[in-house]
């Protein structure tokens, strides 16, 4: 279905006219330089033609007869474009001299070999000047010992198009794409993406780019590239046959998708993630910024995205979306040395897709500051499970995703590694506790392992979990002791969060014996209004256990934010009313 999918996408991008999509047989390069000859296939001057992007010069993306080349593909030139070293034997610092000018001379004889089947008079100019240049006049122009990337083309001096826009080239390179019966080694079958019968692909190109961590030279989705993976005597992508024209048209698509500045891309976690409609929609624009809500720079578009979400998170549809039941396809896609995996791959609707986001950000729900983000981007949740990017487990996001966006419990991975951050760090924040929030309420939705209620956002005194009460003890004790030592470095939690959150039985007898000492600094009003509230906890609790498994350990986080957000929350607005008086 993915294939099938990307495939599809491919027929609504070359019925798009403002979509320049490459049709089969051509790619997208980067070119960097022009090489603009007289009628008669003399130099009139190469030029640059990269263009400024802030303080860089970057090359322009323009369609070109056939693809890329593979890496180790040796003496291999391309047709009508490619490297300076190919088309006018130059190579800046040149460490092989002999290849270059091999290069050179494998181009060269390519072109010159043609031009009388051609016969095409442009075509014809540039073999007169590959017949007579000199590569060594390649100095005369500066910038080619610049360029790091990028190709070249040719053009005739004033004409509006390039050499290999012609139609006689044009014409000659189509019937290259077509095999024939001469071609021996042409391998026929049925598509399994068209269901036609046609000539497969050996291999499947173009080569898929941008993803992140990939080989930047590309990387493929089919691949066999050792023996163990084929059957029945076929060799290579023989084994998931896939007609050359599907082939084609599906890593296409999907190139189009990962292509710079694409708004239908985002990253999450290790997954480079796409995604499209069955048709034209406002939502292709806006999802990147649904599931990156900081990726929004614009404070107009801010505004907006803001108003988005919070229509979702309330259960309405956007509008502004497109048709609620317009097909939505996301695609994750992470590294795997010459070959790419698929992490996750889902298929809806936009409006599942809009009410499976409002159970999520329903589920994060908890209170805040105005610092915290009301609508967390996925990257932001993975980046609590580790210390460092690097350390996010690779499965997390694809595992993570893929809850999101079919409403399944979160994976237990998440709950399990916000858990140790917080025992590192004995920090509980706001988007730490709604994560565990998340989990444990999506749990219990589904009956894996449920708690009697669900959780709330804010402080909930009658719970039945003692843990919960035991989390709220721990912030009302620490409470304490800021007030009768304001300023202190350390607090409680800095030392015992982590045993207090594992092994209360051990912890606890000391901590309120401790409190008292606490308590005994405080002026009396504020010793007694402490007491009360530690009292009022206690009641909750009939005996401090020996252990807490994880979920409990889930519910003391959460007890522990709760309570703290209550007491900040009810001084806040203490002050405000003092300040009214």
């Amino acid at each position: 279905m993915i294939l099938q999918s990307l495939d599809q996408y491919y027929t609504r991008l070359e019925d798009d006219p403002e979509i320049d999509v490459a049709p089969f047989g051509f790619s997208r390069q980067k070119i960097a330089f022009r090489v603009n000859l007289n009628s008669d296939g003399s130099l009139h001057g190469i030029e640059d033609v990269r263009r400024q992007e802030g303080s860089n010069l970057v090359p322009v993306a323009m369609i070109v007869p056939g693809g890329a080349k593979p890496s180790g593909a040796g003496i291999n030139p391309n047709f009508l474009w490619d490297n300076a070293a190919y088309m006018l034997g130059f190579k800046p610092d040149d460490p092989k001299p002999e290849r270059t000018a091999q290069s050179f001379a494998a181009f060269k004889k390519r072109h010159c070999d043609l031009e009388e089947e051609i016969g095409d008079d442009e075509f014809s100019a540039v073999c007169r000047f590959l017949a007579t240049w000199d590569p060594a006049r390649a100095s005369d122009f500066p910038f080619l010992a610049e360029l790091t990337s990028g190709f070249g083309v040719f053009r005739l001096r004033a004409a509006q198009h390039h050499v290999h826009d012609r139609d006689k080239v044009l014409a000659h390179w189509r019937r290259q794409l077509n095999p024939g019966d001469d071609h021996e080694q042409a391998a026929v079958g049925q598509c399994l993406i068209s269901g036609d019968t046609t000539v497969l692909a050996r291999l499947h190109e173009p080569k898929i780019k941008g993803v992140m961590g990939a080989q930047t030279s590309g990387a493929a989705i089919v691949s066999f590239n050792l023996d163990a993976f084929e059957s029945y005597g076929k060799l290579q992508s023989f084994n998931a046959p896939v007609g050359q024209m599907s082939a084609f048209r599906y890593a296409t698509a999907l190139n189009h998708l990962l292509r710079a500045g694409s708004k239908q891309r985002l990253q999450i976690g290790d997954a480079t993630t796409v995604f499209w409609t069955e048709k034209p929609t406002a939502a292709e624009q806006f999802m990147s910024f649904v599931f990156d809500t900081g990726a929004a720079e614009d404070e107009g578009l801010r505004t907006q995205l803001h108003t988005l979400l919070s229509q979702i998170s309330s259960g309405n549809y956007p509008h502004e979306l497109g048709d609620p039941n317009t097909a939505f396809f996301v695609l994750g896609l992470s590294p795997n040395a010459s070959r790419l995996s698929v992490r996750f791959w889902h298929e809806s609707t936009l409006r599942d897709i809009v009410t499976q986001l409002a159970k999520h950000f329903d589920d994060l729900a908890i209170d805040r500051t105005q610092r915290d983000p009301p609508f967390p981007a996925l990257w932001q949740i993975l980046r609590e499970t580790a210390r460092e990017s690097k350390d996010i487990p690779p499965l997390l996001s694809g595992a993570l995703m893929r809850a999101v966006l079919s409403g399944t419990p979160y994976p237990n991975s998440l709950y399990g590694a916000v858990l140790r951050r917080i025992r590192a760090d004995r920090q509980v924040r706001y988007l730490r506790a709604a994560i565990l929030k998340a989990c444990l309420n999506r749990n219990t939705r589904h009956r894996i392992n449920p708690l009697q209620k669900e959780l709330p956002m804010s402080l909930d005194p009658d719970r039945p979990e003692p843990a919960y009460h035991m989390g709220r003890l721990f912030a009302a004790l620490e409470k304490a002791q800021e007030d009768a030592l304001p300023g202190i470095n350390d607090t409680i939690k800095d030392r015992y969060f982590g045993a207090a959150s594992a092994t209360p039985a051990s912890v606890f007898p000391r901590l309120i014996r401790l409190s008292q000492h606490h308590l005994g600094k405080l002026e009396k009003p504020s010793r007694i209004y402490h007491e009360k509230r530690i009292q009022e906890i206690c009641q909750r609790i009939d005996s401090f256990r020996p252990h807490l498994n994880l979920q409990d350990q889930g519910l003391f986080a959460i007890g522990y934010y709760h309570q703290r957000q209550d007491i900040f929350s009810k001084k806040t607005d203490s002050n405000s009313i003092q300040e009214q008086e």
